[in-house]
């Protein structure tokens, strides 16, 4: 009997060598242009404002350190170093302006965010939607009214002749306050102003945020039992501290920038009040306007903004060093 023959068993499948993966080709600079040229022309023109206004009069800078006259011009004008500067800082002018800008702006960021924030949280815990729709309307108004009619209805309720409030006073047999010579009370004036002008807007903001919160959160706060205060120390201000930080670094950017409209329109060229309301930006105004100094002017506007940068790199170097995903840069 003839033995089977074993099957023979199949070859196993030769395996094939990867082939190395082959190098990306790098985009050039004009072929990223080619892919992002819808986005970029939507920017040209942000790109051309900022050219036109924010680095095209910087070569006015020079200003600053020259005796500067239209004869000559910016740049033929006569050398002078820092002697514009040396007259500020001798004046003590400087100090003045410094220390009022710096101050109000302080008062705008710290008690701008309390509030901001309080009402946000308000808006949060309302559960009528009609009356929370109306009452955010409202709030929100101040913000379009124009500062000049700020000042018109502020100097109709505080002038000493045909003021309410002095009227108010006169009825009932008292003296009338002459508000506008007092300089000690205007820094409260101008604060409550501008809190009443701003808080809803900042507030619409917070707002936003509390609404990007993650549900869960609040449900998992429910479900341990957490009272409407412990959801909002434990779940609510933790989440807004990336929105708060982010805005209070683009505060400090503008800390000394005074809100020349705000204070211009309520105060005026009123020198009885210039000890505590005269800020940066109304100097540098009156000098031009008055004066047609344009080298102290220009000195007061390059400190001014040299100081606001250094401001800016030291909060970010210092929210850097805390958390580097809430720096700037």
């Amino acid at each position: 009997m003839a033995l089977k023959e074993a099957p023979q068993q199949a070859a196993p499948p030769r395996q094939r060598t990867p082939k190395a993966p082959q190098p990306r080709k790098r985009k050039t600079f004009w072929q990223h242009v080619r892919d992002s040229r819808m986005l970029l022309l939507m920017c040209v023109p942000a790109i051309l404002y900022f050219l036109a206004f924010n680095y095209g009069p910087l070569p006015g800078i020079w200003i600053a350190f020259t005796n500067f006259n239209y004869t000559d011009g910016i740049f033929g004008s006569p050398f002078v170093g820092f002697k514009n500067f040396e007259f500020l800082v001798k004046s003590g002018q400087l100090w003045v302006l410094t220390r009022n800008t710096i101050l109000y702006n302080v008062a705008f960021i710290v008690l701008g965010n309390i509030f901001q924030i309080a009402i946000a949280i308000m808006f949060n815990e309302v559960r009528m939607k009609y009356f929370k729709k109306v009452t955010q309307g409202v709030m929100f108004l101040p913000y379009f009214i124009s500062v000049v009619l700020i000042g018109v209805i502020a100097f109709n309720l505080l002038n000493y002749d045909t003021g309410a409030l002095n009227t108010l006073i006169k009825e009932t047999g008292g003296d009338p306050i002459k508000i506008y010579s007092m300089a000690g009370i205007w820094p409260i004036i101008i604060i409550l102003v501008f809190l009443w002008q701003s808080t809803g807007y900042g507030s619409i903001v917070y707002f936003a945020a509390i609404m990007g919160i993650d549900k869960g959160l609040f449900e998992a706060a429910a479900i341990d039992g957490a009272s409407a205060w412990q959801r909002i120390r434990y779940v609510i201000l933790p989440s807004l501290k990336p929105t708060f930080i982010i805005l209070l670094l683009f505060s400090l950017g503008g800390i000394m920038h005074g809100n020349f409209g705000l204070f211009w329109n309520l105060v005026g060229n009123n020198a009885a009040l210039f000890q505590t309301t005269d800020i940066i930006e109304t100097s540098v105004y009156r000098m031009v306007m008055s004066q047609n100094n344009f080298t102290t002017s220009t000195a007061v506007g390059l400190y001014q903004s040299l100081f606001g940068f250094a401001i800016v790199l030291l909060a970010n170097w210092i929210v850097r060093k805390m958390n580097k995903d809430y720096a700037l840069f």
